[in-house]
């Protein structure tokens, strides 16, 4: 693609932010801006008039900016429930998507990217900017030369204190509140299993074969609205559908295990809880730390856990992987420490090389199918449930 027109959908917070601080800066023409608050959409075209370009055409319907000849490319932005819709719109026009993450709402939403993907040829990209974290790049790097050994199990999860946000759902036209009102599910897996998948080899000489998921009870924003929110009579009399904390366990192809956590509605630290284990050593986000299966390390046995805890610094000179060496020179920009740079930097690439995309339709069917499957699985009672291979086989190739 030689010029890049971008129609630039959902100007919500995180869609202000990236348009603000990261497409603009990247110098990429937008043309089109789109949400479904008009003050939302007016407010993309003025961040845009202040980057220097000329006022976009400015739309509450998305479908305007797909039909707009004078856009080539659309960046999806907007609630979890509109994504694939807009992306599947997109495709069947021809025109680029990257497409911001959130879990699908039924197994066939994932079959219909694929199946839209393979018939029209449309660029595709699912924007999980935690593949481009520092510390995920360098344990893959560390990965990949070996040096954890054979890969057996990983952990992530989604670890952060929404409760106000969804609270005040109505107030601040958060859609987070209506979905933890009317689902229980793991809602939103790709953070931790994005990078996890790429540690695993997922879709890449391995699958997730089956999950299964367990929700506990859900008393976090009942007891968070109570206390701050008293006087909203609709809420105080609601009831939550979305369990404080969700478990799901995966079993891959290649006989490792995954498991992931949603932890949103309790008051804790915010956490990713990305862990490698192998049979050499790990890797553990929560303390930020690397421990290797060394003589010298086991000769206090008491002692190994507080010799290492916070040192994984202290391996960046050897295995800072070379995405973030060359980041680190040029300077790091954009949002969520550099990650989101990172991510549409690679998709613009992609797309004026012509290249295939870093995170392609594949890797967005399988992750965001595991939202709708814990769903299934939780309602059943814990039932294992077969993840289906998106790839139809291409994934050992």
């Amino acid at each position: 693609m030689k010029e890049i027109k971008i129609g630039y959908i959902g100007l919500g917070c995180r869609g202000q932010d990236l348009l603000e601080h990261v497409v603009l800066p990247q110098g990429e023409q937008v043309t089109a801006v789109c949400d479904v608050y008009d003050d939302r959409a007016q407010k993309g075209a003025e961040l845009v008039e202040k980057a220097g370009q000329a006022r976009p055409k400015v739309c509450t319907d998305y479908k305007e900016v797909i039909g707009d000849e004078n856009v080539n490319t659309i960046i999806i932005a907007s609630a979890w429930e509109s994504h694939v819709e807009i992306a599947l719109a997109a495709m069947n026009a021809g025109k680029a998507a990257a497409m911001e993450v959130g879990g699908a709402y039924t197994v066939k939403q994932c079959w219909d990217l694929v199946e839209t993907y393979e018939r029209t040829g449309t660029p595709f990209m699912f924007l999980e900017n935690c593949c481009y974290g520092r510390r995920e790049l360098m344990i893959l790097n560390m990965v990949q030369q070996g040096v954890f050994g054979e890969i057996v199990h990983c952990d992530g999860g989604y670890k952060h204190d929404l409760r106000n946000e969804i609270a005040f759902g109505r107030e601040n036209r958060h859609y987070r509140l209506k979905n933890y009102l009317e689902r229980n599910c793991e809602n939103y897996p790709t953070h931790e299993l994005g990078p996890i998948a790429r540690v695993l080899n997922i879709n890449h000489g391995n699958r997730m074969l089956t999950l299964t998921s367990m929700a506990s009870k859900a008393a976090g924003l009942k007891e968070y609205i109570k206390n701050n929110k008293s006087a909203d009579d609709i809420l105080q009399n609601k009831t939550f559908a979305q369990g404080d904390i969700v478990t799901t366990v995966i079993k891959c192809a290649n006989g490792e295990t995954i498991t992931l956590t949603l932890d949103t509605t309790l008051p804790r630290y915010y956490s990713r809880n990305f862990t490698v284990r192998g049979t050499k050593g790990m890797y553990e986000e929560v303390t930020d730390s690397i421990l290797l299966d060394r003589k010298e390390d086991h000769e206090n046995e008491w002692n190994w856990r507080g010799s290492c805890v916070g040192n994984a610094e202290q391996y960046q000179d050897q295995y800072e992987h070379p995405i973030w060496k060359r980041y680190i020179e040029e300077g790091i920009k954009g949002g969520h420490g550099g990650m989101d740079w990172l991510e549409f930097e690679a998709f613009f690439r992609a797309l004026r090389d012509d290249a295939p995309m870093p995170i392609d339709v594949y890797d967005a069917a399988a992750w965001m199918s595991i939202t709708a499957l814990s769903e299934e699985s939780i309602a059943k009672g814990g039932a294992v449930m077969s993840i289906p291979d998106f790839t139809s086989g291409k994934w050992h190739l």
